[in-house]
C-alpha cells in the first residue's frame, strides 16, 4: 500500500510532430486485433485500419492520437503514460491529440462507467512495445548486433558493451521497413519508471492559458449563435408565441419554432439573450405536472403497494424475519440533482446543401450523438463529420446527446453554421437529473446477534433498476430479498456520477451500521465477519472480490486508528462499484454547537495506479463531490418547474467546507480497474456514520443540512 499526497509538478513541454518517422496503428479499443501493424509515414504496402495511432517523428516525439473523450478523468494523460512506459520514451517529448469521431478505426469511443483506462491498458501496452521492438532491430542490423544485448531508455537504445546509443528519431524512418513482430515482451511492473509516478495533465498549460479547448470556445467563421427557449415546467407545452418585439432588436437573424422550442438566431450571445427575454411565449398543459409533495406520496403508496420486480431471492426472508429475535427497519430518501457541470450544454452544427453535416463540441457519446442526428435529419452517417473538444465537466449529463440534435436541426431549419448555447438556468431548468429514489430496509437478528435476513426496496423515478442486487452484503445472508418499483414521470432523468451507486451506497452503509449497532458489534468487524462467511458459505452468486473488499477494510481501519481516538467520531463505509472498492473513515466532531466534519480517510483499490497524482485527484474529487451533495445538493419542483435555477438556491459544497483527505491505494498487481466514479458513493455512509457517533441522530434522508443537528 502506498499513501499519495499532492505535490507540484513540471509543466510538459510538447514537441511537434515533424516530417519522417513513422506512425504505427494499433487497436484501443477492440475485442480482436492484438498486432500493431505500420500504416503510414514511410512504410509501403496496404494499411491497416486500427483504432488508434501512435506516431514517432524525426526529431523523436511522440504522438498518440486519444479517441476518448476528455471531461476530466484524465485519460489524455493516462493513456499516453501507458504508451511511454513500454516504449521508453523521453516522456518531455510526449504528447497527446484529441482524434475526432470515427468509427471505422474506433470501438467504444466514449467516456463513462470509469472504464477507458482498463479496456485499453493491454492494447496500450502492446503498442508502445511493439514500437520499441521494432526501433531495437534496426539498431541491432545497424551495429550488427542479436536485439537480446541492446536495451532502451529515454528515447534511445543503448549497446551497455560499448556505450554507443542512437536515439529514436534516428531510427525512426527505417525502423518503418521492419516487419512488425507478432509477440512482444511487456515490462514487469517493478521495472516501471512512468506509470505509477506524478505526471502532470497535458493540458495544464493550455488550460491555464486560456487556450480554446472547450465546446463554448469553439468558432467557426460565419457561424450565427443561437439559444433556445424550452418548457420551463415539465409537463407543459407552447401554447402560442409572440417574436414581434424580439425579431426588431440588434443583431438577431431569425426566431424558428420547432418541436416544443424557440429558437433565437443571432450574431452574436448578448444579442441573442437581450433577444430570448423579449420573446411572449405562452405554455398549456402536456400530461402530468409534478411537485416534489407528489413524489413524497407517491413513494409511500409504492413501497407498500407497488408491483415490484424481483431483483434477487435467497432462501426465505419474509420467514426469517417473523422468526427473528431482534429487527431492524429504516427507510432512506434522497432527491433529485442536477449535474451543473462548470461548462453548459453546448454544440456547433452545420448542415450543409451538399447533403454533409459537421459537428463540433463536447459529448461522452459521440457515435450515439451522430447516429441521433442520422436518424433525426435522414443523412448516412458517413456523410456526418463529427469533432470532439475537451469537455467542461459532464458527470453523465454528457451522455445524453439532446443538446447535440437540436442544434443539427436547428441548423437544417436556418440553413446557415449555427453553435447552441444554453444557460445554467438552461441546465437548470431543463436539463436530465439524478432520480429521486426511496429505499426501505429490514434486517432480522438472531439470538446471538448473526444478520439471518434482510430485505430492500427501491422505488425510483424514471430510475429502471435503483438497487444493485448483487454488491454485498448479498452472498452474505442465508435469507435475502431486493425488488425494485419503477415510477414513470414526465420529469427527465439520467446518469449521474456512480449511477444508482450515488446514493444506494449511502442507504446500505448507514443501514449496515444500524444493524451492526442492534447487534451489538464494532461496525467494521461486523463487516468483516460478513465477508468471512460469505468466503466460507457463500449464498447464490458472489460478484464482489472478497479479498480486495477486506483488503481496503482493515487497511482504512488501520490508517485511521479505528477505534483508538478519544476526542473523535469515526464513522466507516466501504463499497464496490465499477470494478473497484473503496473503503473510508470520516471523523466528526462538535463545533459551536454543530457537528463538523473534519477529516476522511480513504483506500482504494483500482487495480495498477497510472498517474498517482492524477489518482489522488480523482479519489479526493469523488469524495468532495459526494460529501458535498450528500450534505448540500437538492433539486425540487414545484408544478412541474426546478424550484433552484442557478447556483445562488442550488447549494453546493464551497473551498471552506472540503475536510482534509487523506488518500491511500492498495498495490495488489492486477490490471487498472477504473476510478472517476467508486470513490463517490461510500462517501455519505462514512459521513452519516460519523456524524451519528457524535450526535446520536440517524440521518436518513439528503441533504443532510436540512436536519435540526445542523440548524442549532
Amino acid at each position: 500500500m502506498s499513501a499519495t499526497h499532492s505535490s507540484r509538478r513540471n509543466f510538459l513541454k510538447l514537441s511537434t510532430l515533424t516530417t519522417g518517422g513513422f506512425i504505427l496503428g494499433f487497436n484501443a479499443f477492440g475485442a480482436t486485433q492484438k498486432t500493431p501493424a505500420i500504416i503510414g509515414g514511410t512504410s509501403s504496402g496496404e494499411m491497416a485500419s486500427f483504432n488508434s495511432y501512435l506516431a514517432i517523428a524525426a526529431d523523436g516525439t511522440v504522438t498518440i492520437y486519444s479517441p476518448n473523450p476528455e471531461l476530466g478523468q484524465n485519460i489524455k494523460t493516462s493513456f499516453p503514460m501507458i504508451v511511454a512506459e513500454e516504449l521508453d520514451a523521453d516522456w518531455t517529448k510526449v504528447k497527446v491529440v484529441q482524434a475526432a469521431l470515427d468509427t471505422n478505426k474506433f470501438d467504444r469511443q466514449l467516456t463513462g462507467g470509469s472504464g477507458a483506462v482498463p479496456h485499453s491498458w493491454m492494447r496500450l501496452r502492446n503498442a508502445g512495445a511493439t514500437a520499441k521492438a521494432m526501433l531495437v532491430t534496426v539498431a541491432a542490423k545497424r551495429w550488427n548486433v542479436d536485439p537480446s544485448t541492446l536495451a532502451a531508455a529515454n528515447g534511445f537504445v543503448i549497446n551497455s558493451a560499448t556505450g554507443n546509443k542512437l536515439s529514436y528519431g534516428e531510427l525512426a524512418s527505417e525502423a518503418s521497413q521492419v516487419p512488425v513482430p507478432k509477440d512482444v515482451k511487456l515490462k514487469d511492473r517493478k521495472d516501471f519508471k512512468i506509470i505509477g509516478t506524478a505526471v502532470r495533465n497535458v493540458e495544464n498549460k493550455n488550460i491555464l492559458t486560456g487556450k480554446p479547448l472547450f465546446g463554448l470556445d469553439y468558432y467557426r467563421e460565419g457561424m450565427l449563435h443561437a439559444m433556445i427557449q424550452r418548457p420551463p415546467a415539465f409537463g407543459t407545452k407552447i401554447k402560442s408565441v409572440d417574436t414581434t418585439a424580439a425579431k426588431g432588436m440588434p443583431g438577431i437573424v431569425d426566431i424558428v419554432t420547432f418541436k416544443n422550442n424557440v429558437a433565437v438566431v443571432g450574431k452574436s450571445t448578448w444579442e441573442i439573450m437581450k433577444a430570448r427575454k423579449a420573446v411572449k411565449i405562452e405554455y398549456e398543459k402536456d400530461g402530468n405536472i409534478e411537485s416534489t409533495a407528489d413524489h413524497d406520496k407517491i413513494f409511500a403508496d409504492l413501497l407498500d403497494n407497488g408491483k415490484a420486480e424481483v431483483r434477487r431471492k435467497d432462501g426465505d426472508a419474509d420467514a426469517a424475519l417473523k422468526n427473528a429475535a431482534k429487527i431492524v427497519k429504516s427507510e432512506f430518501q434522497c432527491p433529485f440533482l442536477a449535474h451543473s457541470p462548470m461548462e453548459p450544454m453546448n454544440f456547433f452544427a452545420h448542415v450543409k446543401s451538399d447533403g454533409t453535416v459537421e459537428l463540433a463540441g463536447p459529448s461522452q457519446t459521440p457515435a450515439r450523438a451522430r447516429e441521433a442526428v442520422s436518424k433525426l435529419l435522414n443523412i448516412p452517417e458517413d456523410k456526418i463529420t463529427l469533432e470532439l473538444t475537451r469537455l467542461g465537466g459532464g458527470f453523465g449529463r454528457r451522455l445524453k446527446f439532446d443538446y447535440v440534435t437540436e442544434a443539427a436541426e436547428l441548423s437544417s431549419l436556418i440553413k446557415a453554421p449555427v453553435k447552441v448555447m444554453w444557460t445554467k438556468e438552461d441546465d437548470m431548468q431543463g436539463g436530465s437529473y439524478r432520480p429521486a429514489v426511496r429505499y426501505r430496509f429490514e434486517a432480522g437478528l438472531d439470538s446471538e446477534g448473526n444478520l439471518i435476513a434482510y430485505k430492500l426496496r427501491g422505488v425510483g423515478i424514471n430510475a429502471g433498476n435503483c438497487t444493485r442486487e448483487d454488491n454485498f452484503p448479498s452472498g452474505a445472508v442465508d435469507n435475502l430479498l431486493i425488488d425494485s418499483v419503477e415510477y414513470v414521470s414526465p420529469i427527465t432523468t439520467g446518469a449521474w456520477r456512480a449511477p444508482i451507486t450515488n446514493f444506494l451506497a449511502f442507504a446500505e452503509q448507514s443501514f449496515i451500521d444500524e444493524v451492526a449497532m442492534a447487534a451489538g458489534k464494532d461496525a467494521v468487524q461486523f463487516r468483516l465477519d460478513l465477508l468471512a462467511k460469505a468466503k466460507q458459505k457463500p449464498v447464490g452468486a458472489i460478484k464482489y472480490n472478497i479479498d480486495r473488499m477486506e483488503t481496503v477494510i482493515k487497511k482504512a481501519a488501520q490508517q485511521s486508528g479505528w477505534g483508538t481516538k478519544k476526542d473523535i467520531a469515526q464513522g466507516f463505509s466501504v463499497y464496490f462499484s465499477h470494478a473497484s472498492y473503496v473503503a473510508q473513515v470520516c471523523e466528526a466532531a462538535m463545533q459551536n454547537g454543530k457537528p463538523v466534519v473534519k477529516k476522511i480517510y480513504a483506500v482504494a483499490d483500482c487495480g495498477q495506479v497510472i498517474n498517482s497524482s492524477g489518482s489522488e485527484q480523482q479519489v479526493m474529487g469523488a469524495i468532495t463531490d459526494g460529501y458535498g451533495h450528500a450534505m448540500f445538493g437538492k433539486l425540487s419542483f414545484k408544478d412541474g418547474a426546478t424550484e433552484q435555477k442557478n447556483y445562488n438556491n442550488y447549494r453546493l459544497i464551497r473551498m471552506k467546507e472540503i475536510p482534509e483527505i487523506e488518500t491511500y491505494f492498495i498495490d495488489n498487481g492486477i490490471d487498472p480497474t477504473g476510478l472517476g466514479e467508486p470513490a463517490l458513493p461510500p462517501t455519505g455512509g462514512a459521513v452519516a456514520n460519523a456524524i451519528f457517533k457524535v450526535t446520536g441522530k440517524r440521518l436518513r434522508k439528503q441533504p443532510f443540512i436540512e436536519e435540526e443537528i445542523f440548524k442549532a
